[in-house]
């Protein structure tokens, strides 16, 4: 794995790897994720063989602005478009529909995406210098504690790791569906603060 700082140039070199079909690591403000080209088929099968992953599990997606958002998900509802003014940037990733054209495994058999636009500087960046959303699998092999230093990161076939130090114990991203009001994974936002948004 090549190393590089979260500078403008080290930014670029992780970008250039991704639109060149490999994977790459990089800190978001909850864990360190491992972004691929969302539209790949091939960037996708390599993803899935470096984590040891489920290839029938979706993968969460994350887009620097919601017009990167509107080229992975369409017909945003009123809702979900309340709940994404409230919460982004931030650690909310959405259930929305999907638009044609991503790698079946993203969604895997669903007609929805989970996407989100992340607080961290260095993550949207990364999506804007790829151009599109990219994928946001925690960095570690399926099963095992997601890493939080790119030192934690021990898997082989990553491309390139942005250094973005040590985060802070931070929980995921909270998923949530805003149309079915379902919360399908419990994070960094609660219940409780979905609620109080009163979207």
């Amino acid at each position: 794995m090549k190393i590089v700082a979260p500078t403008a140039e080290g930014i670029r070199i992780a970008a250039e790897a991704i639109r060149a079909g490999e994977v790459v690591a990089y800190p978001t403000e909850t864990l360190y994720g491992l972004g691929v080209d969302p539209f790949s088929e091939a960037a996708l099968a390599r993803l899935i063989e470096v984590k040891g992953r489920d290839p029938n599990k979706p993968f969460l997606l994350i887009a620097a602005d919601m017009d990167q958002v509107a080229r992975v998900a369409c017909d945003i509802s009123l809702r979900a478009q309340a709940y994404a003014a409230a919460f982004w940037p931030g650690p909310l990733s959405l259930l929305l529909p999907k638009t044609p054209g991503l790698a079946y495994g993203v969604t895997a058999a669903s007609d929805k995406v989970c996407v989100r636009i992340p607080a961290c500087d260095t993550a949207r960046e990364l999506c804007r210098l790829v151009g599109r959303a990219v994928t946001s699998s925690s960095a570690n092999p399926a099963g095992k504690p997601p890493a939080r230093c790119l030192a934690e990161i021990r898997l082989p076939g990553v491309a390139v790791g942005i250094d973005g130090g040590t985060l802070a114990p931070s929980p995921p991203s909270t998923i949530y569906d805003p149309d079915l009001d379902i919360l399908l994974r419990k994070g960094a936002i609660s219940r409780q603060q979905l609620a109080d948004a009163g979207c």
